[in-house]
C-alpha cells in the first residue's frame, strides 16, 4: 500500500492544496505486533477521518493529498532528522515511542536502522509527492497555497493544557503565508461561530514550517479540535455524528470563499 493517497481537482484546478498527514490508520503486521498495548493499537493521536471530512474539496478544484499509514509508523508532519519545532516543549519525533500522554508506544522502541527504513518507505514518497505537486501548480500558477489540515482531542496533554478553542491557526507567527490569509480564515471560522486562536499553543509543524518557507508558496496549518465534529469517546462513529454532516457544510461554506479569493489573488 503506497504511503500516501492523491486527489487531483476534479472542477477547474487551483493553486490550492490541502494536506493531511494524521488521518492514516494503516499499520502493518510486524509494527503493530511491538506495539505495548491494545490502547496503542486503538491508535490515539490519530486525526480522526479527515480525509472524508474534506473530501469534498477536489470538486472545488482543490488537489488533496493525505496519509494512508497511521502516524505511529511515522511522523510526515515531523523533520526527517532531528529537530526542535517548539523548543523546551515535549515533542514526538519522525517515530514517535511515546504518546502526548507520556504513554509508551512500543515493546521494543525501534532503532536507528529500522526507523531510517521506515524514513525511506513511508515519509519521504509522501513529501516527495508534496513537494512535486506545490511544484506543479507554481509553475502553472505562479504561487501556490498550502493548507496543513489537523484535529485533536480537546483534553490536557503534555503539550498543551485543555483545549478551550475550537480551532488553531498556525502560521509560525507569520512567516509562513501573508496576514490576509490569516485572517481571512480566523474571520471565517468566526462568523461560523467557533472560537479561533492564532499561534498559540500550535504555531504550525514541519510541514507549515519546510513549505512555508520556499518562494512562491503560503502554508498556514489548521488544528481542529475534534469535538466540532465529533464525539470524541467514539471515533468508530464519527461519520454517522449530526455534527460531522454539519461541520462539512460549514468547511464546505469557508474553502468556497476561500477558493473564490485566491482566484480574486486577495492573498497574492
Amino acid at each position: 500500500m503506497k504511503p500516501y493517497v492523491y486527489l487531483k481537482a476534479t472542477a477547474q484546478e487551483r493553486p490550492l492544496l490541502l494536506s493531511i498527514p494524521h488521518t492514516g490508520v494503516y499499520v502493518p503486521e510486524e509494527i503493530d505486533a511491538n506495539f505495548a498495548s491494545d490502547h496503542i493499537r486503538s491508535l490515539p493521536m490519530t486525526d480522526w477521518h479527515l480525509h472524508h471530512l474534506y473530501d469534498f474539496l477536489p470538486a472545488l478544484g482543490v488537489d488533496v493529498l493525505h496519509a494512508t499509514h497511521s502516524r505511529f509508523v511515522v511522523d510526515l508532519n515531523r523533520p526527517p532528522q532531528p529537530m526542535e519545532l517548539y523548543p523546551g516543549r515535549f515533542e514526538t519525533g519522525l517515530v514517535a515511542t511515546k504518546t502526548f500522554e507520556g504513554e509508551e508506544i512500543y515493546l521494543s522502541p525501534p532503532g536507528d536502522t529500522e526507523i531510517d527504513e521506515r524514513r525511506k518507505r513511508y515519509y519521504e514518497p509522501y513529501h516527495e509527492r508534496l513537494s512535486e505537486a506545490l511544484e506543479q501548480k507554481k509553475q502553472r500558477f505562479g504561487r501556490a497555497f498550502l493548507i496543513d489540515a489537523h484535529s485533536i482531542a480537546s483534553h490536557a496533554t503534555l503539550i498543551n493544557d485543555e483545549l478551550k478553542e475550537h480551532i488553531y491557526l498556525g502560521d509560525r507567527d507569520g512567516t509562513t503565508c501573508v496576514p490576509a490569509l490569516s485572517d481571512f480564515l480566523d474571520a471565517s471560522y468566526s462568523i461560523n461561530g467557533l472560537r479561533v486562536s492564532r499561534n498559540f499553543p500550535f504555531k504550525g509543524g514541519y510541514i507549515t514550517h519546510h513549505y512555508g518557507c520556499l518562494g512562491g508558496v503560503q502554508a498556514l496549518q489548521i488544528e481542529m479540535c475534534e469535538r466540532v465534529y465529533m464525539d470524541e469517546a467514539d471515533p468508530p462513529g464519527a461519520l454517522a455524528h449530526p455534527r460531522f454532516a454539519e461541520t462539512k457544510k460549514m468547511l464546505h461554506r469557508i474553502f468556497s470563499e476561500l477558493v473564490t479569493c485566491i482566484g480574486a489573488r486577495d492573498f497574492d
